[in-house]
């Protein structure tokens, strides 16, 4: 069980809509630019990510999202708005962390996922 405070915080966020990417730096310095379809694709949501271990759902066709607003939900996370409609994901600052540190990692195997699903994918307007 890690604390709350074992992960740097954001210091800034800056969300640039016509790029569609969120931009996060951390207090050690640490930056990511996470585009809107990486984190809506990788949302905490139980709807996303299942109710246990292996049971994620692909996400289709979500290469056009954008984020209409962040909320901060108390003083650990944010709620991020997409303009599909989904807005149930709580994005705690280490998950955001996780998912910036892990880029290399989870963006590839997602594009695998769809690939072998058989969804072509159609590239961003």
């Amino acid at each position: 069980m890690t604390h709350a405070n074992a992960h740097p915080a954001p210091t800034e966020l800056n969300l640039h809509k016509l790029s569609r990417v969120l931009e996060v730096e951390f207090s050690d310095g640490q930056r990511f630019k996470l585009p809107c379809e990486y984190l809506r694709v990788y949302s905490p949501s139980a709807e996303v990510q299942g109710h246990g271990p292996g049971q994620r759902t692909l996400q289709i066709g979500k290469e056009d999202v954008g984020i209409d607003r962040i909320e901060p939900t108390g003083n650990y996370g944010v709620t991020i708005h997409f303009d599909d409609g989904h807005n149930t994901g709580i994005y705690a600052w280490e998950t955001l962390y996780n998912l910036g540190k892990n880029y290399e990692t989870l963006w590839p195997q997602y594009l695998q996922e769809l690939e072998a699903a058989g969804h072509k994918r159609k590239q961003a307007s």
